[in-house]
């Protein structure tokens, strides 16, 4: 879809020269990756440009291939059916839709912006992008939850996270996003702003910015930080007294902690790639929209770029996940090995 796009660049490129008069400084800066300059060649443009498609291809690809996946190890391999790993399901459908849909449309919106359908289609790529970033998020949060309980209450954890509870916490996160993105998406902008880049929150009303922030990234920001340092301190605890535990017991709990520390360094990707982009668009406003916008359009792609690191993560600290991979790729899958022990 990507590649079919990237072959009307050059049609899109002879039309910028025509439509100078239409607010060139904005088209320009859109058409030609952000360049803000009117004078570049038309060779150089089409280059960036082709170079722009390959790239967001490549980055559709690793992250669509890498999150499928994780989706049909979890959904075929009945040893990994367990409610942390349904949260990790959620999680991962979620960037799987971004590389499907998000990217490709920003590649659409990037090379035909005299399209008559680019206001509606700018409107449902930014919902689908608030939509599926914000159920990242909230599954993450729920993700720390579990974590807690298994943690910090090993006796109750069974009893309080089934994969009853697991499936409200996945139907909240997925609600929660669902209307946090269709709220902000359309709502009426902000009067005096006038942009027609397509980007998300560029040019809302500032309490509608500040309240979707909030939603959608501070406050379960804010419970995965505090839940997590507790899971720290109890876990250090749990390190000293180890040795003195049975055998059994032991090893349990080393893999919880073992399971704690890789789904931590999930979320710590997470907020690293995120933040940047959330502080900016929390910022903007306040500063009037003065932050370039080539520089909020590079944290967004930060951002994207995170769908892709959480299949390697698992593949890196999970013998379970390679061992289901492995068998995914070389077609093993194909002959009922669902009940197979992963190692």
């Amino acid at each position: 879809m990507i590649l079919c796009v990237c072959l009307d660049v050059k049609q899109v490129i002879n039309n910028i020269n025509d439509n100078l008069s239409m607010d060139s400084s904005d088209v320009v800066a859109e058409q030609l990756l952000f360049n803000e300059s009117a004078n570049v060649p038309d060779i150089t443009a089409v280059t960036i440009s082709y170079l722009f498609c390959i790239f967001s291809g490549l980055l559709s690809v690793l992250i669509t291939f890498g999150n499928l996946l994780v989706i049909i190890s979890i959904a075929y391999f009945k040893q990994l059916h367990t409610p942390t790993n349904f949260l990790m399901l959620s999680l991962a459908v979620a960037d799987l839709l971004v590389g499907l849909f998000i990217l490709p449309f920003t590649v659409i919106l990037f090379v035909s912006s005299y399209w008559r359908l680019y206001d509606l289609l700018c409107r449902v790529r930014s919902s689908l992008d608030m939509l599926l970033c914000n159920s990242s998020i909230w599954n993450m949060c729920f993700i720390s939850v579990d974590r807690y309980y298994a943690v910090c209450h090993p006796l109750i954890y069974r009893i309080k996270i089934n994969v009853r509870v697991v499936g409200i916490m996945i139907m909240l996160s997925w609600t929660i996003a669902t209307l946090n993105g269709i709220i902000i998406t359309f709502q009426a902008p902000d009067k005096g702003q006038k942009n027609k880049r397509c980007a998300s929150f560029q040019n809302k009303a500032q309490g509608t910015v500040v309240v979707g922030v909030l939603i959608a990234f501070f406050f379960p920001a804010i419970v995965m930080f505090a839940l997590y340092l507790k899971i720290f301190m109890v876990a250090q605890r749990q390190a000293r007294s180890i040795l003195s535990m049975a055998n059994s017991a032991a090893a349990a709990s080393k893999m919880e902690r073992k399971a704690t520390k890789t789904l931590s360094i999930v979320v710590g990707s997470f907020l690293l790639c995120w933040t940047p982009f959330i502080l900016c668009m929390s910022f903007n406003p306040l500063s009037n929209y003065t932050i370039p916008f080539h520089v909020m359009q590079f944290f967004k792609w930060l951002g994207w770029s995170n769908s892709m690191f959480n299949p390697f993560i698992y593949a890196f600290f999970y013998s379970q996940f390679r061992s289901a991979f492995r068998m995914i790729m070389t077609g093993k899958i194909f002959k009922d090995v669902s009940n197979c022990k992963l190692f």
